[in-house]
């Protein structure tokens, strides 16, 4: 007995399911997309112009969004329509929508029309849609049902007096490690277990609304799309509140296209994104032309919902032909809906990310000569439609990708193929999960549910079909099907025939067409009346913020005008992570990790935002070098070539720019050594100008001396590697890794008589000088980790010199190597007038007075040198009296302290008179006073100045006797907490001119306290 389709056309015209044994159906997908599709997308009245003029319009569209974001919504929520007239519109910046209610509107997208073009060498996204993440979690039920279909719209919960109709709600599915292990997803094969799925990292987590309440049974908006069962960790339910969150928003009727470098068609110097949107519900973006972009034409992240993409095409995008980049339409949203769109020469043109909740759906979209496939490529995304959808030449899949996407493992569940031609299908279900095929054209694989392969089916669209199941008929009269000129068939009449033959004569009609075709279709008014320019109501001019003094160094401190700088320290990382919340949550802030289309920590940094953020934790310094490796597939520490180019993110990017030729070993193009990453070195100069206003500092590490020691994945797709670039650096290849596993490459690296090398070298040092150049609030440093020789030292200074001489400017140039090199340079008057600072950071004074001091220039790294002589324990005392030598030895120069403990006896540094100690922060008339003093070792810790007072550090609180015989006047004494740097106790009046007992207080009983005696 065959057994009943699992959904099909019934006599009654109506679709009819069949579900399986525990009740799951196929899902219905009419929910994807602008209000549920329970509404059509309305015009919204304009409410302010924008002429096109020449010049940046930056400010002028923003503007023009911030004033209609100023009007008060009406009562459908929409404030009105910013219309940016026909013709160029030239923008150096990003547009941000950030307020509910604001269409964005051009004139068109063939005649007269506008166009948005994304210009420089910025990677911004052009347009995006952003509300606040700040949603407001309640309290967590339980649902109680042992099992709750696929398509459920109602469940039971323990207790649902909690809740109420109209209620927003998270349904949290957890991904726990029983479930994980039924899908074998721990680990794939290998050495792979640190990509295997984990418990608690694929919970799926679905936004809906309450709609009834019955005793315990919630009724929900719609549906689930992957079961929840009791075995495999049920699920959670909780209310929350999200002010932040915008709706009524659109973009549409016009053309967004991004410049580039027309000489090199990998060029990535240029636009990424067109559209991303994120926080925001109901919205759309249609009729919108896309081109030239690297990365994505409208990208839905994980906090956008009920959103549609219709009648837009992408053409001719720019980039490598690599992961991350042309993921033309990307939703990683639920409820997201992609009708009628277009892509050229894309990677993965229609695509769903990482637990995408549904239900979400692709309806006649066709994608022309991709490189990559079209379907879900990323981890478990449930409830996903391909409704007619095209693939010219490459597959459409659902199936398990394993370790490939950072470990996608399982893309696709309870997901479904309708009507759809590629050049391969892959249909693939999961263990106690089905995914489904129905009437599919193509090359075939895979052990999901297929019917109907190699025919035409009905109803023609599953989700034009359930849709008018569900609010009606106009629901089809709205659908906008490209029409069907003709049908097919096998024995035609001769009339049929010759008018069949007669068609012939004409190429058949194209999505393309169709979609050009919307204006006349569904003509969006562009007609504004008397409505004003926003030159008329006017333009808002951002205030210019001013720097602090620059930074410089005074009585052998380094200072902002008369304040020494303190702070800790904060490193970069420089390998490993992914962009999973998990990973994201856990980072480091960083100028140079980049994630396509997506801002914030853990992500592509916010300058502004990650600045204040190390500020709030007393982080002064951020020590910025390169990335180890720009792909994070070396994270496996493999020296393989890699055999694609589906790189991960996040990327570390290099300082040189990608050449656009050949095929490095991560099978991305070659580096030109000869050229920069622009957005690498804007980062960074970005970083600085802040830093100059916010009282912060770069550490600029020149090279990294990680990529030419220990491990040869180090090595694998260093840039300066022969293999890598396409300079002729003239280093052997294959490499010769020692023991066909570490690499020894410092000694060429670092040889400068090999010309090209020297004159690669010579260029680099002074694009880090040149980049800097008007900016204080930098240090420049040879390398992270370098224990190079020190003719290289000598180099590096003597490029340098030539620099500050040819420029006239004066870079903040620090010595940090190993001591003797260190020692070497500064015995030497030549070199050592170009240091102005000296670094201790690869060797240390011993607590027991000896030195641990690896010599420079024998190739080894620091870890390496530390395996071979024992560092021994180090001391406050022994910090204190290395830095105090130097600072007596070189008054005139400033002193670091980076060596191991450097945090824990900050105050160690401090008071040997060392910059930038990590104590905490205290008072600018602290730091003003310690500006003019010295350090003073005849009687303890101290640093003094007769004139302005002094700082005295004593390890108990006990009494003791103060000699203030060279003091003249009156004084404050205060006590302070070294380890909160908070006042104790009240502040002392004391004079001058004698010597005077410091007593105990009753908040200070114990040690350590530090003393500050100021003028009054």
């Amino acid at each position: 007995m065959k057994l009943p389709s699992p959904v099909a056309m019934g006599e009654d015209g109506k679709l009819h399911y069949a579900p399986d044994s525990l009740g799951n159906r196929i899902v219905d997908f009419s929910y994807a997309g602008y209000m549920a599709g329970n509404k059509q997308i309305p015009d919204v009245p304009i409410k302010v112009v924008v002429p096109a003029k020449v010049g940046d319009a930056t400010l002028r569209i923003q503007s023009a969004i911030d004033y209609v974001g100023s009007l008060p919504p009406e009562k459908d929520g929409f404030r009105g329509a910013v219309l940016l007239e026909k013709g160029e519109h030239t923008i150096l910046g990003g547009l941000f929508i950030r307020k509910s209610g604001i269409i964005i509107r051009g004139n068109g997208t063939v005649d007269n029309k506008t166009t948005l073009v994304g210009a420089g060498l910025s990677r911004e996204t052009i347009l995006t849609v952003l509300g606040s993440n700040d949603p407001e979690i309640g309290n967590l039920g339980e649902v109680n049902d042992e099992y709750v279909p696929v398509n459920a719209l109602t469940f039971n919960v323990v207790n649902a007096a909690d809740f109420k109709t109209g209620d927003r709600i998270q349904i949290r599915r957890p991904s726990t490690k029983a479930w994980i292990r039924l899908l074998k997803m721990e680990e794939f094969g290998g050495e792979t277990g640190w990509l295997g799925w984990k418990p608690g990292q694929r919970d799926i987590v679905w936004d809906r609304t309450i709609t009834a309440i019955s005793r315990n049974q919630i009724t929900i908006n719609a549906p689930l799309t992957t079961a929840l069962d009791k075995k495999y960790g049920g699920g959670f339910i909780t209310k929350y509140d999200w002010p932040g969150r915008i709706s009524q928003v659109g973009i549409e009727n016009l053309c967004i296209e991004s410049t580039f470098d027309s000489t090199n068609l990998k060029d990535e110097e240029h636009r990424w994104m067109g559209v991303r949107m994120e926080n925001v519900e109901n919205a759309w973006v249609r009729q919108v032309h896309f081109k030239g972009l690297a990365g994505s034409a409208v990208a839905l992240f994980e906090t956008a919902s009920q959103v549609t993409v219709e009648d837009c095409k992408s053409l001719m995008p720019v980039s490598e032909i690599a992961g991350q980049r042309r993921n033309t339409f990307y939703t990683q949203g639920q409820l997201t809906l992609f009708q009628r769109c277009y892509a050229e020469n894309g990677f993965h043109d229609f695509t769903t990310g990482y637990r995408a909740a549904g239900p979400n759906a692709f309806v006649q979209c066709e994608s022309v000569q991709p490189f990559g496939f079209s379907g879900t490529a990323d981890s478990w995304a449930s409830g996903v439609l391909f409704d007619n959808v095209v693939v010219d030449g490459q597959a459409l899949s659902f199936k398990n990708r394993g370790q490939d996407g950072q470990g996608a493992g399982w893309t696709a569940a309870n997901s479904v193929m309708w009507q759809c031609s590629a050049s391969r299908v892959e249909n693939v279900s999961p263990p106690g999960v089905t995914n489904f095929a129905f009437g599919i054209w193509a090359e075939f694989a895979g052990d999901g549910f297929w019917e109907n392969v190699n025919e035409h089916i009905k109803p023609r669209s599953l989700y034009f079909t359930q849709l008018s199941e569900r609010i009606g008929n106009e629901a089809l009269s709205n659908a906008a099907l490209m029409p069907k000129e003709s049908e097919a068939s096998s024995s035609p009449s001769i009339q049929q025939a010759a008018e069949l033959t007669a068609k012939s004569n004409v190429s058949a009609a194209s999505l393309a067409d169709w979609i050009d075709s919307a204006k006349d279709r569904n003509p969006i008014p562009v007609i504004a009346g008397n409505v004003k320019t926003i030159d008329e109501i006017g333009i808002k001019t951002p205030i210019k913020k001013q720097n602090l003094p620059p930074l410089t160094i005074q009585n052998g401190w380094l200072v902002r005008g008369e304040q020494v700088v303190t702070g800790n320290r904060q490193e970069v990382p420089w390998w490993r992570g992914s962009i999973r919340p998990h990973d994201v949550a856990q980072a480091k802030p960083h100028i140079t990790r980049f994630v396509p289309g997506r801002s914030g920590a853990g992500l592509t940094d916010i300058p502004e935002a990650m600045t204040d953020s190390l500020l709030a934790k007393n982080i002064t310094v951020l020590d910025h070098n390169y990335g180890l490796w720009y792909d994070r597939r070396r994270d496996d520490h493999e020296r393989i070539r890699r055999i694609d180019s589906e790189v991960w993110p996040p990327f570390y990017e290099q300082p040189f720019a990608r050449s656009g030729k050949e095929t490095a070993w991560d099978k991305l193009s070659k580096y030109d050594l000869s050229k920069y990453n622009a957005w690498y070195w804007t980062r960074l100069k970005e970083f600085v100008q802040l830093a100059d206003q916010k009282g912060l500092v770069l550490y600029h590490q020149n090279y990294f001396q990680h990529n030419i020691l220990e491990a040869g994945a180090h090595y694998a797709d260093f840039p300066w590697r022969s293999a890598n670039n396409i300079n002729a650096t003239g280093f052997p290849e294959p490499p010769p890794y020692a023991g066909d596993k570490r690499i020894f490459m410092a000694e060429q690296f670092y040889d400068i008589e090999n010309p090209q090398r020297r004159a690669i070298h010579t260029a680099y040092i002074r694009k880090c000088l040149e980049n800097f150049a008007d900016q204080s609030g930098v240090i420049q440093f040879i390398g992270a980790e370098y224990t190079g020789p020190l003719h290289f030292v000598k180099f590096w200074l003597d490029v340098i010199a030539d620099w500050e001489k040819e420029t006239g400017k004066n870079a903040l140039v620090a010595l940090s190597t190993t001591k003797d090199v260190q020692d070497a340079i500064l015995a030497e008057p030549g070199y050592a007038k170009i240091v102005d600072i000296i670094d201790i950071r690869y060797w240390h004074l011993r607590e027991d007075g000896t030195f641990y001091a690896p010599e420079g220039g024998k190739n080894l790294a620091p870890r390496q040198h530390a395996r071979l002589q024992k560092t021994g324990k180090i001391s406050f005392h022994s910090i204190y009296k290395a830095v105090l030598d130097y600072r007596w030895k070189y008054p005139e120069k400033a002193v670091l302290y980076s060596a191991g403990n450097y945090d824990s006896n900050a105050w160690a540094v401090f008071l040997a008179g060392g910059s930038i100690s990590a104590i905490p922060r205290i008072s600018d008339g602290f730091l003003n006073d310690v500006s003019k003093m010295k350090p003073d070792s005849s009687d303890g810790y101290r640093l003094f100045n007769t004139e302005y007072g002094a700082i005295i550090y004593k390890e108990t609180a006990t009494s003791f006797n103060l000699d203030l015989s060279g003091f003249k006047g009156n004084f404050l004494l205060r006590r302070i907490d070294p380890t909160t740097g908070k006042w104790i106790g009240k502040t002392d009046n004391i004079k001058g001119g004698k010597s005077i007992k410091i007593g105990q207080t009753a908040q200070a009983t114990a040690g350590p306290v530090v003393f500050w005696i100021t003028k009054k």
